[in-house]
Order: structure tokens, then sequence, then C-alpha cells
């Protein structure tokens, strides 16, 4: 494992650090746990029969994870057949986000390169505040100031470079070495709430789902098979995830209130997702006005559409819009735009700006950072 500070110090909000990560799935597996054992990670109990349903969807599945179960396993020095333990989720601090995204194709494209533009919001609070305590615990640092950008080269299968605030197994934002990039984002923004419990169940966890993408396949295609055939839970906040490849294609994937599945596209046009249910409110032009609640999810999609209606949008033409809803540093209110990303389908790149702090009531970020998922390319 070769990891390394690549953004911030003690003195700014955001510590960020790269792991490369090479070898068999097992090996990863390793070296990821004893990452997060370092963190302060340690394997939940789970019931042994969900433990064992667990396994198994796994190795059916996502073979990739299951190996690298095995891997976490030998770390530990436990039976990687056992049941008893809960061996992923390898969290640090609490999952999830307000956040906007923007897809451009490359017929949009001046360069044509498919791109996406994506905010990652979160609080600049501790996990003991968010869940209503008076003030953070001694020595709890905020949630989201210790971010990991993962690159995973495995020796067989996709090698794929991920950004993650909490489970150093999960992904936030992700693209593999196909061009495949998915990203995650609060699905309903009033109907967010903290989790009741961290219970693993069996399928793909919230922030698993953009991993089990970038590790199992190459197009939108796939990809919605693979959503569709996955079983899915939520902590506490459901998701929807905006999915794009190297060929052009790109849906947003969500859930219903009532369970249904629903896969929004707009083919060869632009795509934007932020923080409410698209099939409920499918139309850009007609969305209900922002209240204290919405977290202004409505006007960022506005704003974000009204970007895109040129005829083609140039590579910082789309790092404007972000610039255009991302949040400002007022210091009234407890959440930043932490990171800021431009994917790149057709180079395979993720390039990022972490936030830092704020200056004179300017939000400060570092300069932007590109890295590849493309095995042997330097970022």
């Amino acid at each position: 494992m070769d990891i390394a500070q690549i953004a911030g110090s003690r003195d700014d909000f955001q510590v960020v650090h790269h792991l490369t990560l090479r070898g068999s799935q097992v090996e990863i597996g390793r070296q990821l746990a004893e990452r997060a054992r370092s963190l302060g990670w340690a394997p939940q109990p789970i019931d042994p029969t969900v433990g064992r349903a667990r396994r198994t969807w796994f190795e059916r599945h996502w073979p990739q994870h299951h190996a690298r179960l095995d891997g976490a396993a030998q770390v530990l020095g436990l039976d990687p057949d056992q049941d008893e333990l809960a061996l992923d989720g390898l969290g640090y601090v609490p999952a999830g986000s307000g956040c906007s995204a923007l897809w451009c194709p490359p017929a949009r494209a001046t360069d044509g390169h498919g791109r996406i533009g994506r905010n990652y919001d979160f609080f600049t609070m501790t996990t003991t505040e968010i869940m209503g305590g008076a003030g953070p615990a001694p020595g709890e640092l905020p949630m989201a100031s210790r971010p990991h950008v993962i690159s995973t080269v495995p020796d067989e299968g996709l090698a794929s470079t991920v950004i993650t605030m909490s489970d150093l197994d999960g992904c936030m934002d992700g693209v593999n070495e196909a061009g495949l990039a998915v990203m995650l984002l609060i699905a309903d923004v009033t109907d967010a709430a903290p989790p009741e419990q961290f219970a693993p169940q069996v399928g793909l966890s919230s922030v698993q789902a953009p991993r089990f993408l970038v590790d199992t396949c190459e197009t939108v295609e796939q990809a919605k098979q693979a959503l569709l055939g996955a079983k899915h839970y939520d902590h506490g906040m459901g998701l929807h995830y905006l999915v794009a490849d190297a060929h052009g294609g790109a849906f947003v994937w969500e859930r219903g209130k009532d369970g249904s599945e629903h896969i929004i596209e707009n083919p060869g046009e632009p795509l934007a997702v932020t923080n409410h249910l698209l099939h409920r409110n499918p139309d850009p032009a007609n969305l209900p006005e922002d209240t204290p609640a919405t977290f202004g999810t409505f006007g960022r999609l506005c704003a974000l559409h009204e970007c895109a209606k040129a005829a083609t949008m140039s590579p910082a033409e789309l790092r404007e819009s972000l610039l255009r809803v991302a949040t400002g540093a007022d210091p009234a209110e407890p959440w930043r735009t932490t990171w800021s990303t431009v994917f790149d389908t057709h180079e395979r790149t993720l390039a990022t700006r972490f936030y830092l702090g704020d200056s004179a009531g300017v939000p400060r970020y570092t300069e932007e950072l590109t890295f590849s998922a493309r095995p042997g390319t330097p970022a």
C-alpha cells in the first residue's frame, strides 16, 4: 500500500490522503482493513444468519468484495467463513451529502469528451453535533475533514479511482479504467434523517453501490442491469446515483418511496441531478419553490439546466456551472462544498478541488488535483 498526504495541513479543514492499492483482491482487502484499523475501525457484530446470507450474496454478485473480505479476515486473524462479525463497512465517519451534478455528453462538449461536474456539499460539524449534541466530543474532528482518494489496481478486474468521505470500502465519487463514472447524492433532502441503526444487511449499502458499479461494470447498460438486479439498503437517508460512461451514455438511478426503481435518462443531452427525486419532478421548467427545508435543491437544478442550454459546453464552462451552485462562506450555515470534481470519461480521470477553510469570507480550496483510473498513468 502506498499512502501519501496530498492536500491540507493541521491548520486546514480538510487533510486528504491518497491510497494506491495493488495486488489480488484479497491483498487489496487486507490493505484496506489495515488502513481502516489505523483510523479506529473495528468489525461490527452481526446476526449470524444475516452474516451468512451477506457473504453468500457477495460471493454470487460481487466477488471482488467477497475476496476483499477474506483479506480483512486475515488482518484480524479470523476465519473468513465466520458469520458473527461484519468485515466490511470500513467506516471512520458517517456518510451523506447534499450535492449537485451535471453530465455533459460528448456531443455537447467542445472537445468531444463526456464530462460530469459535481459538488459534494456536506456539514462542517462533527458526528456528535449532527446527532444533536451540544458540541464535539474531546478530540472529535468534523465528519468530512479526512477524505481519502483511493486508487485500486487489482491483478484481475477493473482498476479504479474513488473518493470517499466515510467508508474505505465505499465510494462517493468514482471512475474506472473503462470510463464508467458514478457518484452518489441525497435523493430527497426533505426526507433525509439520521440513521436509527447501522446494522449491515444483505446486499449493497448506500455507499457500497458506487464501488460495486466501478468494480463490476464498463458501460451504463451493464450498470442498469447491475443496479436493477441488486439488493439495496439505506442508512437513514436514501441516495440516488448519476452514472455515465465513455460511450456517451448516462442515467440517474433512484428508488421511490414505495420501493419502485426508476432510471431517468436524457439521451444525447445534458442531465442534471441535485437532491430531490427526479421521477417525481420530471420537468425542470416546472419545479416547486425552494423552502428552508429543501437546501436549494430546486434552484440548483434550474441553475445547472440554465448553464447547459448552450449548444456546446467547454471544460471551463462546466467548472463555472459548479461555482454557480456551490455553497458560500456564510458563517451562520454549517455546511460547505467540501470538494468539487470534474470527471472526464474519455480520459478516465477525475479532477478535484478540496475545501480547506474560509478566508476573508470566501471558501478556500486546493488547486485542482487530477487522478487517473488507468493503471500506470501518473496523477
